[in-house]
Parts: structure tokens; C-alpha cells; sequence
């Protein structure tokens, strides 16, 4: 039997699923996306698919911790407008 592996939401800290989270990832010019698939290069870091948790994120300054750097804010803004549109 195939373990699930769990990984942790950066907001709310809650250990899921890989399937139940959206990776958020870094690619190498430095934008920032939701990685639908899982499998884009770069750093990633793992949040529940709703925006309390994005919110959350930003105010624990998670993001700073899981990508040591800070997300610039038009950065943010595009991740939140791609959370709403997969919240639906």
C-alpha cells in the first residue's frame, strides 16, 4: 500500500494531503505562481486553496521563511487573483 505523503500549509500550519494544497513556487527569474501540477522547478511551499490561508501567510511572514526572500507585492496580488479563480 502507497503512503500519501503530507505535506504542511504555510498559513494555517495544518499537515494535508499533497493533493488538498496548491504549491506556490519560485521559478528561476524570480516570479511566483501557483503550480497547479506539482512538478515546476524551483522552491515551493504548500497553502490550502483558500484565501484565509494566503492571508495568514502573509501576516506569520511565511513566505519570507519558506523562500528567504520577501514576495514583492504585485507578486502577491497575482498569486491571490490565481487562488480565487481555483477557489471556485
Amino acid at each position: 500500500m502507497k503512503v500519501e505523503p503530507l505535506r504542511s500549509c504555510i498559513g494555517c500550519n495544518e499537515k494535508k494531503s499533497k493533493k488538498e494544497l496548491l504549491r506556490i513556487v519560485r521559478e528561476e527569474g524570480g516570479t511566483y505562481s501557483v503550480d497547479v501540477s506539482g512538478r515546476k522547478n524551483g522552491r515551493g511551499a504548500y497553502l490550502c486553496p483558500m484565501l484565509s490561508c494566503l492571508e495568514k501567510a502573509e501576516k506569520r511572514k511565511a513566505f519570507f521563511r519558506a523562500f528567504k526572500e520577501n514576495i514583492p507585492e504585485d507578486s502577491l496580488k497575482k498569486l491571490r487573483e490565481e487562488i480565487e479563480e481555483i477557489a471556485k
